[in-house]
């Protein structure tokens, strides 16, 4: 389930400290309330999660043995296979 920050329209409120997340399936319809003080909210746009990435970045060793063509760039718009 996503996480979705709201805050409140206008002013700020002692239950909610003027900004919260909450949990909800991604089929409900965005709330129009706070759940605690009943002030009219709006979804803020926030940042999200990833995994971290545990993954060494790709050589051009493993990128051949992946099945990538590796080009080198040899002039302005020239390249060659590697």
């Amino acid at each position: 389930m996503p996480t979705y920050v709201y805050e409140p329209c206008a002013g700020g409120c002692d239950k909610c400290g003027g900004q919260f997340e909450i949990n909800r399936p991604i089929d409900r319809e965005p709330l129009t309330q706070c759940p605690l003080c009943k002030v009219p909210v709006r979804k803020v746009f926030a940042g999200f999660n990833t995994p971290p990435n545990k993954a060494k970045p790709l050589s051009v060793v493993d990128a051949k043995k992946a099945g990538f063509t590796v080009l080198k760039k040899i002039g302005k718009g020239e390249y060659e296979k590697q």
